[in-house]
């Protein structure tokens, strides 16, 4: 191994962050109000099959409240544990940049006005980027630093039919163009185990990615929630979920694969215990990063030693 990330051989969002700020930063996920054209009617109804009723914000704040008074409470939860550090404002429940644009920017603003808050997250979908709210992201990447969130899930516009993702990948290119040509970072998010994938079509998935101008990465493992739609594909017996060793090899040769200039934000999602179906080994988040970081010793991995071969053999 000719290349560490701190202790890992991965280029993880730990070490970006304190290389970038000189000091441990934390996120802080916010819940705007926000909804959704894939659960509102404007394109479908119900969201991604996958998708809690929550917008996959099960774990932040709760949109009763101001982004200043759900910030400062986490941050004051938070700093029982860890007393100094800085800040990321992550804009993380439902669609964050569908809503008028003068509430969007009064909200982001709020956000970034927060003390010790040194930088902006901001998750949404590829087709919810016009151009005054390209134009707001860009003047707020001029304000503090920012990155967008893209949920692509797959690069197989098939599968993106069967999860009701709502539009297809010339829609994540067009959005992925735009927001790089105004400088404004992007990081996407993959799932493993979606239904009626198999290794090769994930693999596809993160060789396209792998030589795609993005900054970061999120892998998700497909976890089964309660009350969504995905449960009556899991009843009919369509979906069949990857054990641990399956998900852990894939994540592994996905890193070989990888760009090493691409930080790998995320490596496990997390979904709350008393919602999930399964896999239920995926509770057991700090047994799987273990895991994983074994296999990647065991093997002799690191980010990036398979990249110029996969960008030769993206099919």
């Amino acid at each position: 191994m000719d290349k560490k990330w701190g202790d890992k051989r991965y280029y993880n969002l730990n070490y970006f962050l304190r290389n970038k700020f000189g000091c441990k930063v934390f996120k802080i996920s916010l819940d705007a109000g926000f909804s959704c054209p894939n659960r509102d009617g404007t394109i479908s109804k119900g969201g991604c099959i996958f998708c809690s009723e929550r917008g996959s914000g099960d774990f932040a704040g709760d949109s009763k409240f101001s982004i200043k008074n759900q910030f400062n409470n986490i941050k004051s939860m938070m700093n029982k544990k860890w007393k100094e550090g800085k800040y990321i404002a992550y804009f993380q429940a439902y669609t964050n940049t569908y809503a008028p644009i003068t509430i969007l920017k009064r909200k982001y603003e709020e956000a970034i006005n927060q003390e010790d808050v040194v930088a902006l997250a901001i998750a949404t979908r590829p087709d919810c980027l016009g151009e005054e709210v390209l134009d707001l992201l860009e003047y707020i990447n001029k304000k503090t630093y920012l990155w967008v969130e893209l949920g692509l899930q797959t690069v197989n516009d098939k599968t993106a039919k069967i999860i009701n993702r709502g539009y297809d990948l010339k829609v994540f290119e067009k959005a992925l163009s735009d927001l790089r040509n105004r400088n404004i970072d992007v990081v996407v998010h993959s799932i493993f185990g979606l239904p009626g994938e198999d290794k090769k079509d994930m693999i596809r998935t993160v060789k396209y990615l792998s030589t795609k101008d993005i900054q970061g990465i999120k892998f998700h493992l497909l976890h089964l929630i309660k009350g969504t739609p995905l449960m009556s594909l899991y009843e009919n017996g369509e979906l069949e979920f990857l054990d641990q060793n399956q998900y852990v090899n894939i994540i592994c040769e996905s890193i070989g694969m990888m760009s090493p200039d691409i930080v790998i934000h995320r490596l496990t999602g997390d979904a709350p215990r008393n919602l999930l179906v399964g896999p239920m080994w995926s509770l057991k988040k700090w047994e799987i990063l273990n895991s994983i970081d074994k296999n990647l010793k065991d093997k002799d991995i690191f980010q990036g030693m398979y990249f110029n071969f996969t960008k030769n053999t993206l099919d």
